[in-house]
Formats: structure tokens, C-alpha cells, sequence
């Protein structure tokens, strides 16, 4: 099956991936649980590629001009886009949280 996606991240992701994985390493003490997590942070993002828009659309409570979805990794959550840009659909991911935090006050 061809991807139909382009894929990008926003620096506001990688910050938040490394306070996370900073956190868990330094803080917590456990370097293999960190990277371990970015891996499979990295494997799910890449896996929902294919298919980005076929998953339930992010309910919030702001109105937004872009649609939120989601992927669930372990206690956090990837937050993406679906944007078209003349011919191309890019899956711009922008967050990644802890999915016990009030996610409206940050996407």
C-alpha cells in the first residue's frame, strides 16, 4: 500500500518529547525506560501514517480551523494534524502530553 502521507513535526513536539524523555531519564533515573518510551512513541506515529485520518477526530472544547487527532502511547498522548497542501496531505504532529493533564489549555 502507497502512503498517501507526508509526515512533519513541529518543534513544539520535539520539546515536549525531550522534557519527557528528559524527566524520566535524569529525574527518574531510567535511561532504558526513556528511550524505550521516544522508540515507541516513534513506532506508533509512524504506523498511523498510512491511515491518518481513519481514527476518531479530538473533541475540544475551543473550535479549531484543523481537526486534532490522536494516538495513545502508554500514559501519553500524540497530538496530529491532517493538513492539504495542493496535492499532498501532511500529518504535522504538534504534541505530545501526559494524558492526565487538561489537554484544552495546551492544544
Amino acid at each position: 500500500m502507497e502512503n498517501n502521507y507526508k509526515l512533519r513535526y513541529l518543534s513544539l513536539f520535539f520539546e515536549d518529547a525531550n522534557e519527557i524523555a528528559s524527566y524520566i531519564r535524569d529525574t527518574l533515573q531510567n535511561p532504558i525506560a526513556a528511550q524505550r518510551l521516544i522508540d515507541d512513541v516513534e513506532k506508533a506515529i509512524l504506523g498511523r501514517l498510512q491511515s491518518a485520518e481513519s481514527f476518531a477526530k479530538y473533541h475540544s472544547d475551543r473550535e479549531r480551523k484543523d481537526s486534532y487527532y490522536t494516538i495513545r502511547v502508554r500514559n501519553f498522548t500524540v497530538f496530529y494534524v491532517v493538513l492539504t497542501e495542493g496535492s499532498t496531505k501532511v500529518m504535522e504532529i504538534r504534541r505530545l502530553l501526559y494524558s492526565r493533564r487538561d489537554f484544552n489549555q495546551f492544544v
